[in-house]
């Protein structure tokens, strides 16, 4: 399981911050587990947040940049892609991270990342934040977004 080394988190207020989460459609059992761990996340750190639903997993970099556009402070992108027996699967997540990865640089904003590429359902659900997860990916993109948003405040100070 790839939780192995994560760093331990202190709490952290982010009071203020206005956060965008963006979740595909595809796989509703594993994707609504990384949304409720996203949004634990925001609620216990005081963010100010909304959920907006796009087709797949191609369409979050679109979305979020649009959201970012239009004051965002971050988004959280949320998704599953499931390897197939067609290369579809290389492409919708080459093209799903290398879009986060250049919004995030276009903007100048956070995007976590809780999009998950995965083998076969089981690994999802291990990572969903479900009852029963090992992982809760939602969580940590989350996580990840607002603490950037914080240091990137910081920093621009």
């Amino acid at each position: 399981m790839s939780g192995h080394g994560a760093p331990e988190t202190l709490p952290i207020d982010a009071t203020g911050l206005r956060v965008v989460v963006i979740a595909g459609l595809w796989h509703d059992v594993i994707t609504d587990g990384l949304i409720a761990g996203a949004g634990r996340v925001l609620d216990a750190a005081d963010a100010s947040w909304r959920l907006v639903r796009v087709p797949g997993s191609f369409e979050l970099p679109v979305a979020a940049k649009a959201a970012l556009e239009s004051g965002a402070d971050a988004v959280v992108a949320l998704g599953v892609i499931i390897r197939g027996g067609t290369p579809h699967f290389e492409f919708v997540s080459s093209a799903a991270t290398d879009g986060l990865t250049r919004v995030a640089l276009d903007t100048g904003k956070p995007v976590g990342f809780g999009v998950l590429t995965l083998d076969d359902e089981q690994q999802g659900l291990d990572r969903a934040g479900l009852p029963g997860s090992k992982e809760d990916k939602g969580a940590e993109a989350a996580d990840a977004a607002l603490r950037t948003a914080l240091l990137l405040r910081e920093l621009r100070g």
